[in-house]
Parts: structure tokens; sequence; C-alpha cells
């Protein structure tokens, strides 16, 4: 429940201090003393979004700060998910908001972001105002009611699970098929490109190795040439340099006997003329080797082309990047092959998803149908207690064309007013007050039917007077002894009913007018009580009409 609510420069208030009892209070004021200043920082501390026209003019920043008691409402799952600071008995929500249009929220002096306090905010206070009534119209709103009054909260998360999962399946299989007819569209040309590159057989490093042949077997006879003629220098010739090597060896070999410093450079001398014989030979049995080929040429260049043409194609510049996109081409035609086997296998799950959904909607569906006659009775019978006894209310159930996340059933709030006329929507034919009624007393029965610690209803007695605004206020009383409940109201029959009264009113001041709150002590209350009976001139048959209306055996505060 509502503890306490702090208000500092916020709209015509300097500073506002609240203190709310559990139960039910109601505030009254004259019209524009500033009700609806004190609501819209409420509905600020709770998330709403703020900008720098809500600070008071002159100031920098406001302050708005409500302390609720949480005790009995087990919030300590929604603090630890959200990492917050969590006090069993309290918790205070805090928002700043400056004029240079920043604005900060706090839990528990923790900083938070506005999501998160509006989301909290929603499970801790229900701001029932005029313009809600409208929401009675809605469909979303009429199947939310069904879903609280019949407690379907397991059934429709096991829905909305298996709703999930069969569409998170569904949108794959969605895509598959997207895939294949891409993928179906691509294989002809994507086969073709595979098959010219399985064709060619690449093998890695395979172009280094022809460019290189082709470039021996273009220069055959200059190569041949030229190994004729080292051969003949190293071999044939009458001075070649073998010989010439073998007589230094030698000469070397026999000075070493007598003059040993020249032993070092026999060893050289020999070791060159070693090599040199066989580079004699290896050049003379390569010279034997080459045969200048013009068809071994004409085939290098060939197959050369071959790989140089696909590289073009395909805008590579080597074979190993072309056996990578022959090998990739493979695999994309594989798994074109293996669609169809896909598709069968996801056809199956969705179907299979979309029994267990539908399983689940039905349960979902039953609960609902089946709780419906008792929320029409008891609407009745509360609608029959504020002075609309032939009522006729129906919750009409149908089947939607297709499920969606809350299920397959479309709900409509059936309305008459009369014993005799056609059931139709709501909408269509409730008036302004008959649409009051009718959503007090679907909140009244949402109070029994939820844990919601504090209501608040801004106004919502328009369109109602004499016995009915009486009754209005003995179903607020009700709701109370189950939630707290405030209560901001322009009808004594209403006002008479709480608990605790605090009124609204503005103080003139030298130079600015500010909007200020206080709780009315008994005789006060009677005094207020009485203008709002009687108006601006309070007479004695008002005064004693309120005492009537506050009963002697209320205990006021």
């Amino acid at each position: 429940m509502l503890k306490s609510l702090f208000i500092q420069n916020y709209a015509l208030i300097d500073a506002l201090q609240i203190t709310f009892d559990g139960g039910f209070s109601v505030i009254t004021g004259e019209t524009g003393a500033g009700k609806s200043i004190i609501l819209g920082a409420l509905s600020l501390v709770l998330g709403q979004r703020a900008d720098a026209r809500h600070i008071k003019q002159g100031e920098s920043r406001c302050v708005i700060e409500a302390v609720f008691d949480i005790s009995a409402y087990q919030m300590r799952p929604h603090f630890d998910e959200l990492d917050w600071v969590y006090d069993g008995d309290e918790c205070i929500l805090r928002r700043e908001i400056w004029s240079n249009g920043k604005s900060r929220a706090f839990v528990n002096d923790s900083p938070v972001y506005l999501a998160d306090l509006k989301e909290f905010g929603d499970k801790l206070i229900d701001i029932h105002s005029q313009h809600q009534n409208l929401a009675l119209n809605d469909s979303q709103f009429q199947l939310k009611v069904v879903d609280l009054l019949a407690d379907t909260g397991n059934e429709r998360l096991a829905y909305a699970e298996a709703y999930t999962d069969y569409r998170a399946v569904a949108q794959k299989l969605k895509e598959l098929h997207l895939q294949a007819q891409k993928s179906k569209e691509e294989e002809d040309y994507l086969r073709f490109q595979y098959v010219a590159l399985s064709e060619a057989a690449l093998q890695p490093g395979e172009q280094e190795k022809l460019e290189s042949e082709l470039e021996a077997v273009t220069h055959s006879e200059e190569i041949k040439s030229g190994l004729f003629t080292v051969a003949g220098l190293l071999s044939v010739d009458e001075q070649n340099v073998t010989s010439s090597l073998r007589v230094i060896k030698d000469t070397l070999q026999q000075l070493q006997q007598v003059y040993p410093r020249v032993a070092e450079l026999a060893v050289r001398v020999e070791s060159a003329y070693i090599d040199l014989k066989d580079v004699a030979v290896e050049a003379s049995r390569i010279f034997e080797d080459i045969d200048f080929d013009p068809n071994r040429q004409q085939q290098l260049e060939d197959r050369l082309s071959v790989i140089y043409d696909l590289q073009k194609k395909h805008a590579v510049i080597t074979v190993d990047q072309l056996i990578q996109l022959r090998d990739e081409l493979g695999e994309r035609l594989q798994h074109i092959d293996s669609l169809d086997e896909s598709l069968a296998s996801l056809e199956k799950e969705v179907e299979m998803k979309r029994t267990v959904m539908f399983e689940k909607a039905g349960l979902l569906s039953r609960k609902r149908a089946t709780a419906t006659p008792a929320i029409e009775q008891q609407l009745m019978d509360k609608l029959a207690f504020l002075k609309m006894p032939h009522t006729r209310f129906r919750c009409s159930l149908t089947p939607k064309s297709h499920p969606d996340v809350t299920g397959i059933d479309q709900v409509e709030f059936l309305f008459s007013a009369n014993r005799n006329s056609a059931l139709q929507p709501v909408s269509q034919i409730a008036s302004g007050g008959e649409i009051s009624r009718l959503m007090l007393c679907l909140k009244s029965m949402i109070a029994g039917a939820t844990a919601l610690p504090t209501i608040i209803f801004d106004e919502i007695d328009t369109g109602t007077s004499g016995d009915v605004a009486d009754k209005v206020g003995v179903i607020m009383e009700e709701m109370s002894k189950q939630m707290q409940v405030i209560a901001i109201t322009h009808l004594p029959q209403i006002a008479s009913k709480g608990y605790s009264h605090f009124v609204v009113y503005k103080e003139d001041r030298a130079d600015t007018v500010s909007t200020q709150l206080r709780q009315l002590t008994p005789e006060e209350r009677v005094a207020e009580i009485a203008r709002m009976l009687s108006g601006a001139e309070v007479s004695v048959q008002a005064v004693e009409n309120a005492r009537v209306m506050l009963g002697d055996e209320r205990e006021i505060s």
C-alpha cells in the first residue's frame, strides 16, 4: 500500500508531504484546486514520462518520492530479477526531473531504468480515471478481465509457451521454403559451375608446375644449346676445364710432399674438380633428356588456358581458390539436394507444435468458458445493487480465425440495460454513467481476484448521483477491505464513506499560488461534506445532513 507521498517543486506545489492509511481514503476539493496535479505527480513516480514543463516555475528541478509497504506482496523475486536492493517491508520510489530535460528514477536509492520503474509501478497501483472507461470497449481489455476473473494464469502461460514454440518453428519453416525456392532457382547455374570446375580436375600447385614446364619447353633449343656449350667446356674440348683442374690437382698434390703449405690448396682444387666433373655429367644428361615436343607445348598451353579461363570467370587468381570454390559449390548443391528432406522433417515438427498449441488453447478456452457464467451473474448482481436491476450481460466467446498470443478466443462484452432489449456490444449502447458503473463493478471483482496493493479512482463517479452514488461508495468501501482504495471525488455520498479524508485547496500568496493538501479533522470533515452538499453557502441543514451521512457510528480520522 501507499504509505506516503512527497512532492517538491511540481507544477503549483512548493513542498507537500502526504501520509496515507490503509483502507478507504478520499480526496476532495473545489474544481481547479489541484487534485489532478497530485495525481500527475504520483504518475511520474510510477514511471510515466516527464519533461521540464512539470517543474515549478523558477526552480531547477522537482522531486517526487513515494513510500510503499510491500511486506505482504512477495515481491522479492522481482527485485532479485532486476538486481535491486530489497527491503522486505518498505520500498521507496523517487523521481527527479531537471530543468534541462534530464530525468532520473530510483528504487530504494538505486538508479533504475524508467521502463523497469513503470513495470514495477503497475504492480503497486492501478490508477483508474474517467478516460480508462474507454478501455471497456477494447477487446483485449475484455479478454484480460475474463482471464483475471477466471484465474487462467497457468493455462495462459502454458499456451503462450506452446504458441511461441509453434511460431518459432513455423517461421523457420517459412524461411526454409524461401531458401529452397531461391536455391531451386539457382540450382541449374550452380550445377553448371560445379561441373565445369569438377571436370577441370584441378590439383593444388598445378598452375605453377605447368607454367614452369611451359617456360622450359618454349625455350628448349636455347637451353639445349647452352648445356652443350657447358658440357663441351667442362669435358669435351681439348683444353676443357676438368682436364686443366686435374693437372692442377696432381701438381699441388706432388708439391705438398715437399711444401706442406699447399696442402689446403690441393684439397680445395680436388673438391672443385670433383664438383665440376659431376656438373659436366649432369649437364650432358640433361642435354640428352631435353627433346623439343610441339605437342607437349600445345598440351601445356591448352591446360593453362582452361585454368586461366576459370580464374577470369570466377574472379580469382589461384588454383587453390578455384578448388575452394568448387568445394563450396558442392556443399551448396548437397544442401539443395537435402532440402526436401529437411522441409519434410520441419513440416512434421510444425504440425506437432501446432497440435500441442491447439491442445493448450483448448484447455485455456474451456476454462474461460466455464468461468463466464459466474462472471456474468456476479456482474449483474453488482449492477443491480447500483440501481441497474434489469441489466443483462454476457461474455461472448467466439473462435478467432487465427490463434494469437492470447489464444483462440475472441471476447466481446454484450450488454443491455433493459429486460426486453437485445444484447449488443457495450461500446454501442452503454451510456457514460452505465459504463462508469460497469467499470467500477469489474474493478471490484478484479480486486477480489488479484493481490494489487492499491487502486486510485480519479473522479470516475461522473454521471452518478443520489442513491447510486451512495452505493458506488459502498462498493469502494467493500473493496478497501482487500486493498487500499483512494478516491478523488466530487460526490459527498462517496466522500462520506472514506476512513480518511483529505482536502485539496489553493493558497494565495503575495507573488504566487500554491496547491496544498491536508487531512481533515472530524469537524472539518463535516464542514467539507456540507460544502459538497450545498455549495458555497453552507446551510445548517447541509451540516446536519453531513453528520447523518458520516454517521455517529463511523470512526472519523
